[in-house]
């Protein structure tokens, strides 16, 4: 975890139906900056404390779900070094020259053991977070930091068939430790929890026969009270609820509900902090209740059924 290989989950390109309803779904309720709309109609946000000039892509089409996830890596000499490993691993690699994905530098792009696209990328334009980089402002103004309140994209959970393969490609070429896990009766993984940083996960896997599919993109609040302001908000504008709890897994304090598109969201808050020399935490399906909603142990069948 020395923070100079992948550094974070970058960029979430998702699928939705209606681009004015998830304009005010993202932008206007949740807070996120609209950044752009390029030629092909694709809509760019980031949130207010990031950096990079967009971290969620919305892209307009008849069925909801992922197109692509994206890491960033510390420097183009990263991607070098990792192209060779993954192509070693046996997976193929499309080099895509810089300017294709906008804002963006050259990338690097394959398909995962579960059926998704990833994309590796060293550099993206850098726009800010509004308090300078010079004896910089400590908070932002109010119509800075707004809707939710969410500090940044954090983790995406994935499903599909090898999710054990994504495993192994996450931890033995981009080195990512592996934090939690939930195995089934039988002793099977089911559940895999995997970390680039001090946080508990970064991106998550789970088992499905479908490839390609996404239970959630989550994205990251500052404290408690943002979390019950989030909360407030979301009952304000009527957006459909899923749950709003603890985890036992990771720790954090969380919110799942829907966008228009029937894309599951999640913002979170706490959670511990995670050190690679941390042992390997492990729950079992007949505590799944407890591993999921420690607070309620109600896991509604919408958790583990629903995906797009």
């Amino acid at each position: 975890m020395s923070m100079r290989g992948v550094l974070r989950l970058a960029e979430v390109q998702m699928r939705v139906l209606d681009m004015a309803d998830s304009k005010q779904h993202y932008g206007t309720r949740m807070g996120l900056h609209e950044m752009m709309t390029d030629d092909n109609g694709l809509v760019y946000f980031k949130a207010w404390a990031e950096h990079d000039h967009h971290s969620l892509v919305l892209r307009e089409t008849d069925q909801a779900g992922l197109d692509h996830i994206a890491f960033k890596v510390y420097d183009d000499a990263t991607l070098d070094d990792l192209e060779k490993s993954i192509i070693d691993f046996g997976i193929e690699v499309e080099r895509v020259d810089a300017g294709v994905y906008p804002k963006s530098g050259r990338r690097l792009k394959f398909i995962l053991p579960t059926g998704h696209e990833m994309h590796l990328f060293a550099e993206k334009e850098q726009v800010g977070n509004s308090l300078g980089t010079l004896n910089p402002d400590v908070i932002p103004d109010d119509d800075v930091c707004r809707g939710f309140r969410i500090n940044g994209l954090d983790h995406v959970f994935i499903v599909g068939p090898d999710a054990d393969q994504n495993l192994k490609l996450f931890t033995e070429v981009f080195e990512f430790s592996y934090t939690e896990r939930v195995i089934d009766g039988e002793g099977n993984t089911v559940l895999f929890f995997v970390s680039c940083s001090s946080r508990a996960h970064d991106i998550a896997f789970g088992v499905n026969p479908n490839p390609g599919l996404i239970h959630h993109v989550s994205f990251r609040l500052e404290n408690s009270q943002d979390h019950i302001r989030a909360a407030d908000l979301i009952g304000k504008y009527e957006i459909p609820v899923e749950m709003n709890d603890r985890h036992g897994v990771t720790q954090v304090k969380t919110v799942y509900y829907f966008d228009p598109s029937g894309n599951r969201n999640e913002v979170f808050c706490d959670g511990y902090t995670y050190y690679p020399d941390m042992p390997l935490l492990t729950w079992t399906m007949d505590e799944l209740g407890h591993a999921a909603f420690s607070q309620s142990l109600h896991v509604p069948e919408s958790f583990l059924g629903v995906y797009t």
